[in-house]
């Protein structure tokens, strides 16, 4: 494989995620900005100009004028939901290598017909979610996996709100039925789930049961819910997503002998910087009038945002396919598509009156 090899990567829609992957883009140190398209050739120049690519960048008044450059080894979807099935299986039949905004797909289904077109063209899939590849993720999955200091896992409880103002409620692609139907479930419940299924090694509950009374649009897209999960061994976590309350994205581990808190486990609260608190074997004093012993603080340090080291993983393993014959590493659709079994389960158990719904992989 050559040196240090650039994968060039191109953008299709200007989203407003897509001017923060865009930087990430700029600073992965394996990948440059080389295209923009969108269905206004005036939006995509605007879009170019604002966002720091070189001079050098093609600007498409189309998707498919990106897809079909030559140059672009791979692309960056951050459309609608709703037209992820469509432009990522002509992105993989046109041989680019695919990072697909979340969620991933309107259902698994959908998902599957993705994953179909990477896996049979040989092309890389991975979704856009970002903490992922923060450092700190690697150092607390070593506190949640070790059984001297974390014990087995009992219990996981996630959250991810903002307060939503009134253009947002009304004009955002996520309040939309025919842009992106999940609505909070799909954006912020996406965050919950992932943490839930990241916490239990992936391991998929055996029921999930959504909370009744979610808050729900005029159109019927959701903008606050809750759910349960529920495992054979006794495992069982909660989520809570909305667009009606303050900003807080949270997760909370809970194991025989230790318990993990992360406060900004999705955007931390620094960019460069991002802690956790970790407790084993805790307990109080004497008269019970406090913590015999306090939670600890680890605070890792990173010399790249974590959706640049994103960028940079997806694009190591491109140019693994491309300069070196290798696979496409499974691993990350795979996850994908757990996360989407649970967001399809959550909207079943809604639409079912609030009974479980199994999980079936």
């Amino acid at each position: 494989m050559e040196q240090n090899p650039t994968i060039r990567f191109g953008v299709i829609g200007c989203a407003d995620i897509a001017r923060k992957v865009s930087r990430a883009i700029s600073l992965a140190p394996n990948a440059s900005l080389a295209a923009v398209g969108s269905r206004s050739l005036d939006k995509a120049k605007r879009f170019a100009e604002g966002n720091g690519f070189p001079a050098a960048a093609k600007v498409y008044g189309s998707y498919d004028g990106v897809l079909d450059d030559p140059d672009i080894d791979a692309v960056y979807v951050p459309l609608p939901t709703s037209l992820h099935v469509r432009w990522a299986v002509v992105a993989a039949q046109k041989k680019k290598h695919v990072l697909l905004e979340k969620p991933v797909a309107l259902n698994a289904s959908e998902f599957d017909e993705i994953i179909a077109a990477c896996e049979s063209n040989g092309v890389q899939l991975m979704d856009g979610t970002m903490w992922m590849h923060h450092p700190r993720t690697a150092v607390m999955k070593d506190f949640v996996s070790d059984a001297h200091r974390f014990g087995h896992l009992k219990s996981i409880h996630t959250c991810f709100t903002f307060g939503a103002d009134a253009d947002f409620l009304k004009n955002d692609i996520r309040v939309k039925p025919d842009l992106d139907a999940l609505g909070s479930l799909g954006d912020e419940g996406w965050y919950c789930v992932r943490g839930i299924l990241w916490a239990a090694n992936y391991e998929l509950p055996k029921s999930v049961i959504a909370s009744r009374e979610p808050v729900l649009n005029e159109a019927g897209v959701i903008m606050a819910v809750g759910a349960s999960l529920h495992w054979e061994d006794g495992k069982v976590a909660t989520f809570y997503c909305s667009f009606l309350s303050n900003l807080t994205m949270d997760i909370t581990a809970i194991g025989t002998k230790g318990t993990l808190h992360d406060r900004d486990f999705i955007i931390p609260h620094q960019e460069k910087e991002a802690s956790f608190y970790a407790s084993s074997e805790s307990g109080f004093d004497d008269l019970v009038t406090k913590w015999a012993s306090q939670p600890s603080k680890h605070t890792i340090n990173t010399d790249l945002p974590q959706e640049a080291l994103m960028v940079r993983e997806f694009a190591r393993l491109v140019a693994e396919i491309k300069f070196n014959n290798s696979k496409p590493e499974k691993k990350w659709p795979t996850i994908s598509r757990k996360t989407q079994l649970i967001l399809d389960a959550v909207k079943a158990s809604i639409d079912k009156g609030f009974e479980p719904v199994h999980i079936q992989e």
